[in-house]
């Protein structure tokens, strides 16, 4: 394996690429990742080297922090080609900002744009061939950073890693889903951690998901807390209601993620001149809304799906169903179409969102 440092980047380059084994057309979501990895790790108050090697396994004491207390944040990205084989990013400091108010609550250090934003480059320039043209294809980018420091004191670690995986995508949902709205349990509660991207909030999600998957559905749309009531996330996802011609979805909160896809999508509506509402809405609008025949559309919004639309959703036992809506007409497909074809380079990127490699 060839060693050599760019920009005070260490690089060590894989013997053979395994990317001729890999059928793109047929992809799992997140089972497949590229051929390397970038590592730094956090030691005596400081950031060590960045290093961009081979991905493989890796060791760790089994008294490690993260095994016993938690201490893990991630984000979600996604890098495109467009037609002239050029790789781009979409929005990388919205990222690296919501990774370090992340680092932030859960008592570990932030990491400097050098080491995320050009450290990620560097490793993309090096797998950019994993990087595949064509509508709905794109390379899934997971930053992450866990506590290393071995020992069972309950306490933050003092040593870290932080590093990114790259796994090639395609369409994370195919077709609509149905959702059951969540009425005992909770994603996040007010005070926590709900609006980090710590991996504790997907783990505890995963039991009550998996309830309703048991009860015919493939997620959950999660409710505050408090009251059961206000409609808050979709799964994994931000989540936008259209009733009429008016779009709504839930303001930021300490229980509510600050999704880059939610806030693109806003500004994206905003500037087609739709009526568009960022305020907090309740089981009972809803089923009003339904029942008047004025709900038009629900979809959730994220890095992953982008923009994944719900047929139906159930509460209290009863299911209602969505409306059908041709495609010309739906807000949804619209959207995604448009946000889409600005990260592929396909439309024309008035926002300045895109950066290329």
């Amino acid at each position: 394996m060839s060693l050599q440092t760019i920009n005070d980047f260490s690089i060590q380059k894989t013997e053979k690429s395994k990317i001729d084994s890999i059928d793109f057309e047929n992809v799992k979501f997140g089972t497949v990742f590229s051929d390397h990895m970038l590592v730094c790790h956090y030691k005596d108050g400081a950031w060590g080297q960045v290093e961009i090697k081979p991905y493989g396994p890796m060791q760790f004491e089994p008294s490690s922090n993260v095994f016993h207390y938690g201490q893990a944040i991630f984000e979600g990205m996604k890098a495109y080609k467009d037609d002239n084989d050029d790789v781009w990013l979409f929005r990388p400091r919205e990222n690296w900002e919501r990774f370090n108010k992340s680092a932030e609550r859960l008592a570990m250090p932030q990491i400097d744009e050098t080491r995320f934003v050009d450290g990620l480059k560097t490793l993309l320039q090096l797998d950019r061939d994993w990087v595949q043209k064509g509508k709905g294809n794109a390379l899934y980018i997971r930053p992450f950073m866990i506590g290393t420091h071995p020992g069972v004191v309950a306490g933050p670690s003092s040593e870290f890693m932080f590093c990114i995986i790259l796994s090639p995508a395609r369409t994370y949902y195919s077709g609509k889903v149905k959702v059951q709205i969540a009425e005992h349990y909770s994603r996040a509660a007010n005070g926590g951690v709900g609006y980090t991207k710590c991996s504790g909030n997907y783990a505890g999600q995963f039991y009550p998901t998996k309830l309703a998957q048991e009860a015919g559905y493939q997620q959950v749309i999660w409710t505050d807390d408090a009251t059961h009531t206000k409609l808050e996330e979709a799964g994994t996802m931000n989540v936008f209601f259209r009733i009429n011609d008016t779009l709504i979805t839930a303001p930021t909160s300490e229980r509510i993620l600050d999704g880059v896809t939610r806030k693109s999508l806003l500004d994206i509506a905003k500037s087609k001149g739709l009526d568009v509402q960022v305020k907090s809405i309740v089981v009972n609008d809803l089923l009003e809304a339904i029942k008047k025949g004025e709900l038009k559309e629900i979809f959730g919004a994220g890095t992953a799906v982008t923009i994944g639309q719900i047929e139906g959703f159930a509460y209290q036992d009863e299911y209602h169903q969505l409306p059908e809506i041709a495609d010309e007409d739906s807000y949804a497909v619209m959207l995604k179409e448009t946000l889409q074809g600005i990260q592929t380079k396909a439309i024309e990127d008035t926002f300045n969102w895109t950066e290329k490699i």
